[in-house]
C-alpha cells in the first residue's frame, strides 16, 4: 500500500477507533456485581492476545528471537496499556462520576501532545495546537453540558486517583509505543504485549479469585469480558497502532475527544438518553479541532 493511501486509511481510523472505545464504557457500566475489574481486564487480554498471536503466528515464529529480545519492553508496555490502563478505570468508576471520569480523561491528549514534542520530538504547528485547544473546549463543554460554571463545583473523590492512574498509564504506553520502534508487524507486536499485559494482570486476579468475600466472575461477566476483547480490545489497539505508525502520537491522541460524543449517541440509540443542543455544540468544536490537528503540513 502506498504512503498516501495508508494515510488516508490512518485518518478514517481517527474517526473509527474513539467509537470502538466508547463500547468499552457500556462493559464498565455493567460489570460490577458480574465480574471484578483485574479478572475483567485479564480475561480481555488473554482474549484479545490469542486473536492477535494466531493472526500473526507464522510471524511470531520466525521473530522469536527479536520476541525473547524486547521482551522487557513488551512486559512494561502490556503492564501500562493492559493491565493499568484497563482494570484501575473499572476500579475508579465503583467510586467516582462520569464527569469526573471524563475531565480526568481529556487531559490525555494533552499530556500526549507536550510529551511527544519534548520526548519524541514530535513538532506542532501554531494550527495544530490551536486544534489540540479546540477540541479539548469541545469535549469539555459536553461533559459539562454546556454550564461551564459547574467546573467550580466539581467533588474529588478516592476513585479519581484511580482514573488519574489509568490516564497517566495511558500517554505512557501512547508515548513508549512510539519510541520503542519494532520490526514486527501491528500484529505481532499487539501478540507480544497483550499476552505481556495478561503476565502482568494474573497476580491480582488471582487475588479476587480467593478472595471469598466477592464474586469474581459470573457467566454474563464472561460474556463481557470476550465483548470487550473483541471490539474495544482487538480492534481497537490494533487500529490505533497502525494510526500512531502513520500519523504519531500526538496527532492520534486528539482523536480521544470523540468519545464522549459517541458515547451521547450509543446513549440515545440503545438507552434512549437524549440527545441536547450542547452535544451539537461540542461537535462543531470537536471536529475542526481534529480536523486541524491531523491535516498535512
Amino acid at each position: 500500500m502506498q504512503a498516501s493511501s495508508r494515510r488516508r486509511w490512518a485518518l478514517v481510523l481517527v474517526f473509527v477507533t474513539p467509537a470502538l472505545w466508547t463500547l468499552n464504557s457500556l462493559v464498565a457500566r455493567r460489570a460490577p456485581g458480574l465480574i471484578e475489574p483485574y479478572s475483567l481486564a485479564l480475561l480481555r487480554w488473554l482474549f484479545a492476545g490469542l486473536a492477535f498471536a494466531f493472526g500473526a503466528r507464522a510471524e511470531l515464529w520466525t521473530q522469536r528471537a527479536e520476541l525473547l529480545r524486547d521482551w522487557k519492553r513488551h512486559l512494561v508496555l502490556g503492564a501500562l496499556g493492559m493491565c493499568f490502563c484497563g482494570a484501575w478505570v473499572y476500579l475508579g468508576g465503583r467510586s467516582t462520576t462520569v464527569l469526573n471520569i471524563s475531565l480526568i480523561y481529556a487531559l490525555s491528549p494533552v499530556l500526549i501532545a507536550a510529551a511527544s514534542a519534548w520526548w519524541l520530538k514530535e513538532s506542532l504547528t501554531r494550527a495544530q495546537l490551536a486544534g489540540i485547544a479546540l477540541a479539548l473546549a469541545g469535549v469539555l463543554h459536553v461533559v459539562l453540558k454546556g454550564q461551564w460554571a459547574d467546573l467550580a463545583t466539581v467533588q474529588w473523590v478516592a476513585g479519581d486517583a484511580w482514573i488519574a492512574g489509568a490516564t497517566l498509564s495511558w500517554t505512557g504506553y501512547s508515548l513508549l509505543l512510539k519510541k520503542w520502534h519494532s520490526p514486527l508487524s501491528a500484529s505481532a507486536r499487539l501478540a507480544a504485549i497483550s499476552l505481556s499485559g495478561v503476565l502482568v494482570l494474573l497476580p491480582f486476579a488471582a487475588s479476587e479469585w480467593l478472595d471469598s468475600s466477592v464474586a469474581a466472575m459470573s457467566p454474563e461477566g464472561f460474556g463481557l469480558a470476550l465483548f470487550a476483547a473483541v471490539l474495544p480490545g482487538y480492534a481497537a489497539y490494533l487500529a490505533y497502532s497502525v494510526m500512531q505508525h502513520e500519523l504519531g502520537a500526538a496527532q492520534v491522541s486528539v482523536s480521544l475527544y470523540l468519545g464522549p460524543l459517541y458515547a451521547a449517541v450509543l446513549g440515545w440509540m440503545l438507552l434512549g438518553e437524549a440527545l441536547h443542543l450542547y452535544h451539537g455544540l461540542g461537535l462543531l468544536l470537536v471536529l475542526p479541532g481534529i480536523y486541524l490537528v491531523t491535516r498535512g503540513r
